[in-house]
């Protein structure tokens, strides 16, 4: 891994509205709002910047998460995520794709989940031509 104290900051966004198939009234209460209150209380390491959102459409696929940065990095669409079980999986691939140049982690050095769950892969702006 690089160092990361000379990364582009990355973005962690957490889809705050996920009912994960619930029925969840009270707002603060739904899994995607309770994944993002984890992650604040997480300990995410310097150079990502956690960010709440409404909705990314992938709401019959559980919480969803982005891993996003700057204009030379890939960026990554998880799902499947819980409040409960894959907080520190979250935190593991935010601190490998801080530390890949191009956002780009091996496939084998993604947290298992991520590998299972990418539910799309979207290329730097200016990366086709």
């Amino acid at each position: 891994m690089r160092d990361m104290t000379e990364t582009t900051p990355v973005e962690l966004l957490v889809c705050t509205t996920c009912r994960r198939g619930l029925p969840v009234e009270d707002d603060a209460q739904r899994p995607g709002a309770l994944l993002h209150k984890a992650l604040e209380q997480a300990g995410l390491p310097d150079g990502v910047t956690l960010k709440p959102v409404e909705c990314l459409s992938n709401c019959d696929q559980g919480c969803s998460i982005v891993l996003r940065g700057g204009p030379t990095r890939w960026t990554f669409v998880y799902e499947n995520l819980t409040e409960t079980e894959h907080v520190e999986t979250i935190v593991d691939g935010a601190t490998k794709y801080l530390a890949a140049e191009d956002g780009l982690v091996k496939w084998r050095e993604r947290p298992e989940h991520f590998r299972k769950n990418c539910a799309a892969r979207i290329p730097p702006i200016g990366a086709l031509k």
